[in-house]
C-alpha cells in the first residue's frame, strides 16, 4: 500500500461523487475514514496520521476546487462530530473539543489541524458522503440518500461506500417531480 494510491484513490472516488452526484458549489460532504482499515487494520485499533493526511489532502484539494465544503467526521469518542471550517459552520451549533488520535481519530485530528479555522458540531445534514472503512456517516446525511457506486471500491484495504442526497417526493400520485 503506497500513501500516493491512497491519495489518488480518495481523488478518483471525491471527482466522481461531485460528478454522479450532481454537487453544486457551496455543497457540504461529509467523510468519515478509518485510517486503520484504509492500512490493513482493524477500525480503531491502529491509526495512522500519514494516511489521514493522504485521506484528507486528496478530498480537501478536490472539494476546496470545486467550491464543496468538507466535513469530517469524529470517531465514536467524540460521538460522531464533525470538524470543518468555522465559515461553513454558519448556523450550526459549534462544540468544545479538539480531536486527538484515540478520541476523534487520525482523520479528524488531521482535519483540525489543516482548516484554516476549524470547528466542531455535533451535526450537519450534508449532500453527500464518503464512507472510508464503515464508519457510519448516514447520520449526517439529508434524509433521502441514495447510494453511488463509484468506480473506487477501496481505499488502501478499507472498503468505500457512497452516497448523495436528493430532496422527498410528497404529494402522492397526482403530484409532479423534477
Amino acid at each position: 500500500m503506497q500513501i500516493n494510491d491512497i491519495k489518488q484513490a480518495v481523488i478518483t472516488a471525491t471527482e466522481e461523487l461531485i460528478l454522479k452526484g450532481a454537487l453544486k458549489k457551496g455543497a457540504m460532504v461529509v467523510i468519515g475514514c478509518s485510517t486503520s482499515e484504509v492500512g490493513g487494520g482493524v477500525i480503531g485499533k491502529s491509526g495512522s496520521l500519514e494516511i489521514a493526511e493522504a485521506v484528507f489532502d486528496g478530498a480537501h484539494e478536490v472539494l476546496s476546487k470545486n467550491g464543496i465544503n468538507l466535513a469530517c467526521q469524529c470517531c465514536e469518542h467524540l460521538n460522531r462530530a464533525l470538524v470543518l471550517e468555522a465559515d461553513a459552520a454558519s448556523g450550526l451549533e459549534v462544540v468544545a473539543a479538539v480531536p486527538k488520535m484515540h478520541a476523534g481519530g487520525s482523520f479528524a485530528t488531521t482535519a483540525y489541524k489543516r482548516f484554516k479555522n476549524p470547528v466542531l458540531v455535533e451535526e450537519i445534514k450534508a449532500d453527500a458522503g464518503l464512507d472510508i472503512g464503515a464508519t457510519l456517516i448516514g447520520m449526517h446525511l439529508k434524509r433521502v440518500a441514495v447510494p453511488l457506486r463509484l468506480s473506487v471500491k477501496k481505499v488502501g484495504e478499507a472498503p468505500l461506500f457512497a452516497a448523495y442526497t436528493r430532496p422527498k417526493y410528497i404529494g402522492g400520485e397526482r403530484a409532479e417531480y423534477k
